[in-house]
C-alpha cells in the first residue's frame, strides 16, 4: 500500500535474498513439509476446524521463517491470532468504497470527536493492534539474541548483518515493518487458496480421484514432497486450477498511474486510482474455456489443444507490487493439496441420508475467502491414517515461544531489548 518510494524500493531489496526465487525458497522446504505433515493430524483429529488448521500451518512456517518463532502447537497461539485480527481488518479497511473518507478525502481533516466521523475511531484502534503485531515479535527476536537463544529467521539475520539499527530510524521501520509484512501479507492468502481447494474436492470428486491415481502411481505409499512436484503434473495443474478458479485477492492491490495516459480511447489522468480485476482475467473466456468449471487439464493441453495461459503470471499481482512472497506462497499451496490429496477422501456432508448441496460461495474482501460450507474429510485407508499419525514420531513438537512472547511488557519493549537503551 505504500507510495513507490525510496523505502519501498529498500523493502523489496532487503526480502529479495530471503523469498525473491525459488532458489532462495528452497532452504524453508523442510520446514514447510512438517508443517504441513503436523495440519494433516489437525485435519484428521477434528476436520471442523478446517480453517484454524490451514491458519495455524501458515502461521506456523512463515512466524517461523519471520522470526524463529515457534507457535502454540496444541491450541490457539496469541501472536497467530493477533495477526489474524489484523488481517480481518486490513480486508475490511482496504475494500474499495468501504470508507467514506476515501471518496471525500477532506473528511480526514476532520476533528474525531465530530459526529460521524467514528472511522477515525476506528483506524487509530486498528492501527495501534498492527503495530502491536509487528512491536511485539520484534523485540521477542531481539531478547533472544540478547540472552544467546535466538533461532535463525529473517529478523535475526538482519541483525547479524548490520546490529540492531537505532530505535526509530528507518533502518528500523525497515526491519520491523518487512519481517511484520512476511506474516501479514502472506497468511491470509495462504489460507483462502487452501480453503477453495478443500471446496473445489467438494464439489468436483472427480479430479480428486484422478489426481490421487497419480500421486498412488508415482509415489506409492509416501507423501509427496517439494521435489516431487515435476513427477506430479496433474496435481500442479489443479495447483494453478486453484489459483485461477477463484484467485485470492479478486481485485488485487490498488496501483496509480503515474502519468497521463490513454487506454482504448480512455483518458487515464496522472493519479488515478488502478483497480486490476484479477477474478475478470482468470475467467476470460478469450483465455479459458468453461471459466467457471474447475477443471485442471485445461493446464495439460489434453485432446490436442494448447495449455491454457499459466494463472501464475496474473493472480501474484503485477510489476513493482507483483507478490514478493509469492514463491514461498506457490510451495505452501502445492504441498497442502498434494499431502491433502495424497491421504485423505473430501466429499460432501451427509444429514438424514441425503447429501448436503453445496455451492460455490465467495466473501467479499481484499482477500476473499469461501462462504462455509459443509463437507467431511476422512482418511482414504487406515495405512493412509497410519502414515498422517507418524508426524509426530518423526517430529516431535517443539516447545513453543508464546509464553516468552506474553512476558514482553508494553513498556519494555524497546529499551529491555535494546543493550544501549535505559542503561
Amino acid at each position: 500500500m505504500q507510495t513507490y518510494s525510496e523505502r519501498f524500493r529498500v523493502y523489496r531489496k532487503a526480502m529479495q535474498p530471503y523469498l525473491g526465487s525459488e532458489t532462495a525458497i528452497a532452504q524453508y522446504n523442510s520446514l514447510q513439509e512438517i508443517e504441513v505433515h503436523r495440519f494433516l493430524l489437525r485435519v484428521l483429529q477434528d476436520p471442523s476446524k478446517l480453517s484454524q488448521h490451514v491458519q495455524t500451518e501458515a502461521g506456523a512456517v512463515i512466524l517461523k521463517i519471520a522470526y524463529g518463532y515457534n507457535i502454540e502447537q496444541h491450541k490457539r497461539d496469541p501472536l497467530v491470532d493477533m495477526a489474524n485480527l489484523a488481517l480481518e481488518r486490513f480486508s475490511i479497511a482496504g475494500t474499495p468504497g468501504a470508507w467514506l473518507v476515501d471518496m471525500v478525502p477532506i473528511l480526514k481533516y476532520v476533528p474525531a470527536w465530530f459526529p460521524g466521523v467514528g472511522f477515525k475511531r476506528t483506524a487509530q484502534e486498528w492501527k495501534k493492534h498492527l503495530e502491536d503485531v509487528v512491536d511485539k515479535p520484534y523485540a521477542f527476536v531481539q531478547r533472544r539474541m540478547n540472552s544467546g537463544k535466538s533461532q535463525p529467521s529473517y529478523l535475526s539475520n538482519l541483525f547479524k548483518a548490520s546490529g540492531y539499527p537505532p530505535i526509530g530510524s528507518e533502518e528500523e521501520i525497515i526491519a520491523k515493518w518487512t519481517a511484520g509484512s512476511l506474516y501479514t501479507g502472506g497468511a491470509d492468502t495462504t489460507v483462502s487458496s487452501i480453503e477453495t481447494f478443500f471446496l473445489a474436492m467438494t464439489l468436483f470428486p472427480e479430479v480428486q480421484r484422478k489426481a490421487q491415481e497419480e500421486i498412488d502411481q508415482v509415489l506409492g505409499g509416501r507423501l509427496p514432497t517439494v521435489a516431487d512436484r515435476g513427477k506430479l503434473p496433474y496435481v500442479d495443474a489443479v495447483v494453478k486450477e486453484v489459483l485461477r478458479w477463484h484467485p485470492v485477492a479478486p481485485m488485487g492491490i490498488p496501483h496509480m498511474s503515474v502519468e497521463d495516459d490513454m487506454l482504448n480511447g480512455f483518458f487515464i489522468p496522472r493519479g488515478s486510482l488502478i483497480m486490476p480485476n484479477i477474478w475478470a482475467l482468470t475467467h476470460d473466456s478469450k483465455f479459458y474455456r468453461d471459466p467457471m468449471v474447475f477443471k485442471p487439464e485445461r493446464f495439460l493441453g489434453i485432446d490436442e489443444r494448447e495449455p491454457e495461459m499459466d494463472p501464475h503470471a496474473i493472480v501474484f499481482g503485477f510489476g513493482r507490487r507483483v507478490c514478493p512472497g509469492r514463491f514461498l506462497a506457490d510451495v505452501t499451496v502445492y504441498l497442502s493439496i498434494a499431502r491433502s490429496l495424497a491421504v485423505f477422501n473430501v466429499a460432501k456432508a451427509c444429514e438424514n441420508g441425503k447429501e448436503v448441496e453445496v455451492k460455490a460461495k465467495f466473501q467479499a474482501g481484499v482477500i476473499s475467502h469461501p462462504v462455509p460450507w459443509k463437507f467431511k474429510v476422512t482418511p482414504r485407508s487406515p495405512a493412509h491414517e497410519a502414515l498422517i499419525l507418524s508426524v509426530e514420531k518423526e517430529h516431535p513438537w517443539e516447545e513453543s515461544d508464546a509464553p516468552d512472547l506474553e512476558n514482553l511488557l508494553d513498556h519494555s519493549m524497546a529499551s529491555a531489548c535494546h543493550p544501549n537503551r535505559g542503561q
